[in-house]
């Protein structure tokens, strides 16, 4: 498989990790705190930042009752509609275009997901460079053929779906004209705990679909997105806020600027340290060999003199025989007089 390039950015496993900041609707309805939410993600490092392209009425019906409302007694929105939680999280789309050009000032990659078609059309306005397709969207066939058509890379995310459903999901992708894919491990709870994470299923999913891949974490803190750079992801999203004290509807499980940066430092660290397999010293560990044990005369010995634990031992620098001809040597006498201190070697010895 092969990496890829959006903007001036590649993505694969031989570039380090691609780092995308969500901002959702952690604006809270303030266009002046969404510019700032993206100054903060470039000043951390991140390499995209993302929003999601939507208005409560392209999400749902405005409708009262259990089915229209969530109820799951651990979610951070139960006992809300849905249509008020995507109109009080949606982002206005006449923000779209200021905050992408800031993307653009800050060296940024700016880009969203869209729920719909007519988010697609809109965003193709706008030239957005890549597509994201959200886990809860990822069965949505005809969304998915619709942004690939665009023949722009995608990036989904797999959170609920089967094997059989992402393949699906990728058939009809390629079909459609996706020729670069991302596909990111996600668990759709709000937060995510890393016993649910199953990290391992990134390098099964580059192996069953060929394609890159990453991770949508909705953990606390960075540790699972650090994992997933160790088993081959390249791609990593983290939703983002200034502080999360200043509440919003997605603040708890998202990232402030300090712990973002970390991320993009930890990440990249990671993704170095992975190297390839190697044994034996590398050129910066061959001048370290010279303090490993040997074998050293401990005390001044005479010619003839026999060789003992009391003026023979293994100690560092490395410069005599190796520890393991210890148990051989011992009893054997030298052909010289030796100085304590020496290093032992074969024409020591008679």
């Amino acid at each position: 498989m092969k990496s890829f390039k959006v903007g001036n950015t590649h993505i694969g496993l031989q570039y380090k990790p691609f780092i995308i900041a969500e901002m959702s609707g952690n604006h809270n309805q303030s266009l002046e705190r969404a510019l700032l939410i993206v100054e903060a993600a470039a000043k951390s490092g991140a390499h995209a930042l993302k929003l999601q392209t939507y208005t409560a009425d392209t999400m749902t019906l405005d409708v009262e009752g259990n089915e229209f409302s969530i109820t799951d007694p651990i979610s951070l929105w139960t006992g809300t509609s849905l249509h008020k939680l995507y109109q009080e999280a949606y982002t206005p789309w006449e923000w779209h275009k200021p905050i992408f050009d800031r993307c653009t000032e800050l060296g940024m990659i700016g880009f969203s997901t869209p729920f719909d078609e007519t988010a697609v059309d809109f965003l193709e306005q706008l030239d957005v460079p890549l597509y994201k397709i959200a886990s809860f969207e990822n069965t949505d066939i005809p969304l998915i053929r619709k942004v690939a058509a665009t023949g722009k890379p995608m990036i989904i995310s797999t959170g609920m779906a089967t094997v059989a459903e992402l393949d699906e999901t990728v058939r009809a992708a390629r079909e459609a004209g996706c020729k670069d894919l991302v596909l990111l491990k996600c668990t759709s709870t709000y937060p995510a705990t890393p016993e649910y994470s199953n990290l391992a299923t990134i390098p099964h999913l580059r192996q069953l679909f060929h394609c890159e891949v990453g991770l949508s974490d909705h953990t606390m803190g960075v540790g699972a997105s650090v994992a997933a750079v160790a088993l081959g992801a390249t791609v990593i999203e983290k939703h983002f806020t200034l502080r999360r004290a200043d509440g919003g509807v997605d603040s708890t499980f998202s990232l402030e600027p300090e712990e973002l940066n970390s991320l993009v430092i930890e990440s990249e660290r990671a993704w170095q340290a992975l190297g390839a397999i190697s044994y034996g010293p590398s050129e910066r560990e061959k001048p370290s060999l010279q303090f490993r044990r040997s074998l050293y005369i401990a005390k001044d010995i005479r010619a003839g003199e026999l060789l003992t634990p009391d003026n023979l031992r293994a100690i560092r620098p490395g410069f005599g025989l190796p520890p393991k001809h210890l148990a051989e040597l011992l009893g054997k006498p030298v052909k010289v007089d030796v100085k304590k201190g020496t290093p032992l070697s074969w024409d020591l010895l008679l």
